[in-house]
């Protein structure tokens, strides 16, 4: 199970939730303290700006972000669960629990992932650079894409709530 929250509540989501595994998809500058029952080969700290164009003095999100991504979660053994968080858990981890969702259970389909997503997370505005790269990685044919845009803009919420997002539906 995938665990998505946002910064504020990683300490409270890990524990809670007896994870062995974090992600944390943060901008350049935002500290993150890894959750002592975290082990440093656990946890995964990718640096992006929540963006999905180009902007001077900012790092959009990209391939190498995503390959990362994907081979951080194709390491999971998935016998504890794994706490996905940004900085409000809202764009970049619910873009990144739907990419993992859709590589560890790759005949899910995209539409009712997506329909689960926003079941699950009412806020959830999966950032569109991430899907679309992963999208391509994945060779997905512009699936992921579409079923993202069909669930649209989530609530306005300055913090996602926390939500778990089981990967094979």
């Amino acid at each position: 199970m995938i665990h998505v929250c946002s910064l504020a509540k990683l300490e409270e989501t890990v524990a809670r939730s007896g994870a062995e595994r974090v992600l944390s998809l943060l901008a350049a500058g935002t500290e993150v303290t890894r959750p002592t029952s975290i082990s440093r080969e656990n946890h995964l700290h990718l640096v992006m700006h929540d963006i999905a164009v180009a902007q001077d003095g900012m790092t959009m999100p990209g391939e190498d972000h995503v390959r990362n991504l994907l081979a951080f979660a194709r390491k999971w053994d998935r016998a504890k669960p794994m706490v996905v968080h940004c900085y409000a858990g809202i764009s970049r981890s619910t873009a990144s629990a739907y990419i993992i969702a859709a590589a560890l259970a790759p005949k899910r389909d995209e539409a009712e992932l997506a329909q689960t997503l926003r079941k699950l997370s009412p806020s959830a505005t999966p950032n569109p650079r991430l899907i679309a790269v992963a999208d391509t990685l994945l060779s997905r044919q512009g699936r992921m894409i579409e079923a993202i845009e069909a669930i649209g803009r989530g609530a306005d919420a300055f913090e996602g709530t926390p939500f778990v997002l089981k990967i094979d539906g």
